[in-house]
């Protein structure tokens, strides 16, 4: 079975889109109407905008979405999923991409997503770090022990997993993987506690934004991040969505159940190849390749 992936914030690069752009009269058209949606041009800043232009939690999620569903509709007629799932904010380019949502309801939770998750970073300091080469059981139960919110945000593939919560409970978490043999326990650049409880702000306003959204019945299903299983039914999708935000992305559990349930062919849609490198530490025996038109 042929499985369509999508990933999250991290894959953004300056440039992203262009060829889409300047090749495909749809995918212009797409672009436009997403500059009129945002009431920006997100266009200029894809395809000339400085790194740290497009870093801006508002500036990349939007991006990368965009990027994901244009191209999932350049493919056109190629392009029939069978399973889909997305990582993090991925997950919102799969519902467009399986018909849950539409373009603009989707670009505009995104938008909204994208919002509330930068003024709960604003609200307290807080960050994420990620963990190499010791089993989630010993992250989780080190994380458990300590004073303050630190928790496993994502199972990116064996071996890798990524904490989450308040500054000092990170470094006192890294400190201690560091102690029982991590290969690595680094801080990432990020200015946020993301699928922490420390979202909890955001969830609550995406919830309401979510709750307003015609969601319709997905045209094949879709392993979400929370659950990490098919999930067909509307409202279920709805209500893992809502939850994503404060619950871990359960990245490896999701592959490893796409390929139980016959998925055999991978493709990455959207920008960079991290989720092709994931899958071969996942599971070699599946193929994993990149969309292109």
């Amino acid at each position: 079975m042929k499985a369509y992936i999508f990933p999250g914030q991290g894959a953004q690069f300056t440039g992203m889109g262009l060829d889409l752009y300047e090749n495909s009269s749809l995918a212009k058209q797409l672009f436009e109407q997403a500059n009129e949606i945002l009431g920006f041009s997100i266009t200029n800043i894809m395809f000339e905008g400085t790194a740290d232009e497009l870093k801006q939690t508002k500036v990349t999620q939007p991006a990368i979405f965009l990027h994901s569903v244009i191209l999932a509709k350049t493919l056109g007629e190629a392009f029939k999923p069978e399973m889909v799932a997305g990582h993090s904010l991925g997950e919102l380019s799969a519902l467009v991409a399986n018909g849950v949502l539409t373009f603009e309801d989707g670009l505009k939770l995104v938008s909204q997503r994208a919002l509330a998750m930068q003024k709960a970073c604003e609200a307290q300091e807080s960050t994420m770090a990620a963990v190499l080469g010791l089993d989630d059981v010993v992250v989780e139960e080190t994380c458990a022990s300590i004073d303050g919110v630190v928790v496993a945000a994502n199972y990116n593939c064996p071996g890798q997993l990524v904490i989450s919560g308040e500054i000092s409970a990170i470094d006192k978490a890294c400190e201690l993987l560091t102690e029982k043999g991590a290969r690595r326990a680094l801080k990432l650049p990020v200015g946020g506690a993301f699928h922490s409880p420390l979202m909890e702000p955001a969830r609550e306003e995406l919830a309401a934004a979510i709750n307003n959204t015609t969601f319709r019945e997905p045209t094949c299903p879709v392993y979400q991040n929370v659950v990490a299983k098919a999930v067909t039914n509307s409202d279920e999708i709805k209500e893992n969505l809502i939850a994503q935000l404060t619950a871990p992305v359960r990245w490896t559990q999701c592959i490893q159940a796409m390929i139980a349930d016959g998925g055999t062919e991978f493709i990455e849609v959207g920008p960079g190849k991290v989720l092709q490198g994931l899958m071969r530490k996942i599971d070699r025996s599946v193929t994993a390749s990149g969309a292109t038109v």
